[in-house]
């Protein structure tokens, strides 16, 4: 961190002018947490109200409006199933997609994908890398696709690449053996 990007940090964090946090970081030689003591110290800076330190295990008790929150099991129940609700609705809206020579066969909901890897993944596997021997391309699309996905869509397509050096090299090889 440069002088500049110091002077402006101390400045947002002690609530002082340019030239005060400036004039603090030249007397400390320009170590942040030593120009806040010197301007706590010369009282341009109130430090904090109450500070303690403990090696006994505190509980800690939030209250709102003087009401202990307590989380029970049914609010946390009800929390992941709101996740999984979400989760279920991003895999309904964003779509695993087959492509063949740039031309969409087919499209499904990664909610079904999942589905189906679970209750038949001896089945699908198989099929989705035997899809690659055949020009299929795979590839995830929708909203909530991010820059994440774009990498495991990078992936997939290597994954085609692959596929398809191996097709052309199992191609010539079983040509030159017919010569």
């Amino acid at each position: 961190m440069d002088n500049f990007e110091k002077v402006e940090k101390l400045r947002e964090h002690a609530n002082v002018s340019y030239e005060e946090a400036k004039q603090a970081l030249e007397n400390s030689n320009w170590d942040i947490l030593d120009a806040m003591i010197y301007l706590e110290q010369s009282g341009k800076v109130h430090g904090p109200e109450h500070a303690s330190y403990t090696t006994q295990a505190e509980k800690v008790k939030i209250k709102l409006d003087e009401k202990e929150c307590k989380s029970t099991f049914s609010d946390n129940l009800k929390r992941f199933g709101d996740w999984c609700l979400g989760l279920i609705e991003k895999g309904n809206n964003n779509s695993f997609c087959v492509e063949r020579e740039d031309r969409e066969i087919f499209r499904v909901p990664i909610t079904l994908l999942v589905v189906l890897m679970f209750f038949s993944f001896w089945v699908v596997v198989p099929l989705l890398v035997i899809g690659l021997f055949f020009d299929m391309r795979y590839h995830f699309a929708g909203p909530n696709v991010r820059s994440v996905d774009i990498d495991i869509n990078k992936a997939m397509d290597s994954a085609a690449d692959a596929a398809e050096s191996i097709k052309n090299e199992f191609g010539n090889g079983t040509k030159q053996e017919d010569k």
